[in-house]
């Protein structure tokens, strides 16, 4: 059983950055991608970004590319969601996803394990 832990959400202005990590309790972290994906206040569940087991890729949603910063280091077994010019619509439960592989996806059912979660909230 692998458990994801999160850290790193809080309360931040619009215009702010927030650094989330994620801890995998595998020590086989490093040959799996890793994502993150959000979920607001009455919507679903939605990707946010994506990495390869080894760093050399990422992908993210149209909605967060250019502002936010997926990144891994495998030494630390650690995987990191750096945010940046935050906007109130970011505000969500950050969870932070093992897949079931090394290869890049956005889809929800290719990620096993999942951490509980870490608030983001961006006041206006």
């Amino acid at each position: 059983q692998v458990q994801l832990v999160e850290s790193g959400g809080g309360l931040v202005q619009a215009g702010g950055s927030l650094r989330l990590s994620c801890t995998p309790s595998s020590r086989t972290f490093s040959r799996y991608a890793m994502g993150w994906f959000r979920q607001a206040p009455g919507k679903d569940r939605e990707f946010v970004a994506a990495i390869n087991w080894s760093g050399t890729y990422t992908t993210y949603s149209t909605s967060v590319k250019g502002r936010f910063s997926i990144s891994r280091d495998n030494a630390k077994n650690t995987v990191y969601l750096q945010m940046n010019t935050l906007k109130p619509e970011d505000t969500a439960v950050y969870y932070c996803a093992k897949d079931r592989d090394g290869v890049v996806t956005t889809y929800e059912s290719d990620y096993d394990y999942w951490g509980q979660g870490t608030q983001v909230t961006v006041s206006s």
